[in-house]
């Protein structure tokens, strides 16, 4: 199971835009070659005020809007997010979406969160995929561009976390963390880049954790993965520069999402005191970070890691 960015060192059982369909321009009504006969011109009647005491009718409500994007197009960007069902990963659709862009999410096993999140934005496509697997990456990327279009934007936010022993880990849990967390990104990278190098512009945006900075205790494998995704992040900006693309890390903190939801208040009040600003971070700082490095303003970073942790790693 495919779990948006969680980072913390507990002893807890292991946690084992459909294409925008535009229609084809039509011509223009031509103009009728007959001018139209002259208008009579008329008098207006004057028509008596109404009385000041007769009320004014009752309007009847408007029916509600559909939610939709209060921001304009990102000039036509299209943005795909792996892990986009949940968390992080959900909150960063709902930040490009509302910023305009066009938006794609690969979820790995829970449809139902994905089916929520297409109504909850509607252009909003989602996309069953197994990031551990190139077949199914390669699938879930075609589907992807045959509907919404050229990905624009690639944030690689698909994870796992598991809680153990490194001398418990067994070689399959190893290489299964490996796969998801650091291949996971390699696979979608390799697909995303060739259309970005034709075109001479792309962002790349990789989520790894302040684990993977620092190195968590009894979560070796995951730590390895991340610090991974870092030197990936880094090693892949060099390359990429010239070519008009950035590539950048996010590297979260606590972060209160429903992967929390097993906490009691007591752990989560421990947790924002031992965090220098005092409380735990929210999935929608995440977003909006990575929403800010995917813009234009953000065209001459490149290569760095931007924690999103409260000050716990300085």
């Amino acid at each position: 199971m495919y779990n948006d960015e969680f980072e913390l060192t507990f002893d807890l059982a292991d946690a084992g835009p459909k294409k925008e369909q535009r229609r084809p321009t039509l011509p223009e009504p031509e103009e009728a070659a007959v001018a139209a006969p002259p208008v009579q011109e008329t008098r207006e009647t004057p028509v008596s005020a109404a009385p000041e005491n007769t009320p004014a009718p009752e309007r009847e409500p408007e029916p509600a809007a559909e939610p939709r994007s209060t921001a304009p197009a990102a000039k036509d960007r299209t943005v795909l997010i792996s892990g986009g069902d949940r968390g992080i990963g959900a909150a960063a659709a709902r930040a490009f979406w509302q910023a305009g862009y066009r938006v794609a999410v690969l979820y790995h096993t829970h449809a139902e969160e994905a089916a929520a999140l297409e109504k909850a934005l509607p252009g909003l496509l989602a996309v069953q995929c197994d990031v551990a697997s190139r077949a199914s990456c390669e699938v879930a990327f075609h589907t992807v561009e045959q509907a919404v279009g050229h990905v624009d934007v690639l944030v690689s936010n698909a994870g796992i976390a598991q809680q153990k022993l490194f001398t418990d880990i067994t070689p399959e849990e190893w290489q299964h963390m490996l796969d998801v967390n650091l291949s996971g990104a390699f696979h979608l990278c390799q697909l995303a880049l060739p259309g970005m190098i034709r075109r001479k512009a792309g962002r790349i945006l990789t989520v790894s954790s302040m684990w993977g900075q620092t190195g968590g205790s009894c979560e070796v494998h995951y730590s390895a993965a991340k610090a991974g995704l870092i030197g990936l992040t880094k090693a892949l900006a060099k390359e990429e520069g010239p070519s008009g693309i950035t590539v950048n890390c996010v590297a979260p903190g606590v972060i209160d999402t429903d992967m929390m939801a097993a906490f009691t208040a007591e752990d989560k009040a421990a947790l924002a005191e031992e965090t220098p600003v005092g409380r735990l971070g929210s999935a929608d700082e995440v977003a909006q970070l990575l929403v800010f490095l995917a813009g234009e303003s953000a065209g001459y970073i490149t290569g760095q890691v931007f924690g999103v942790n409260g000050g716990l790693v300085i």
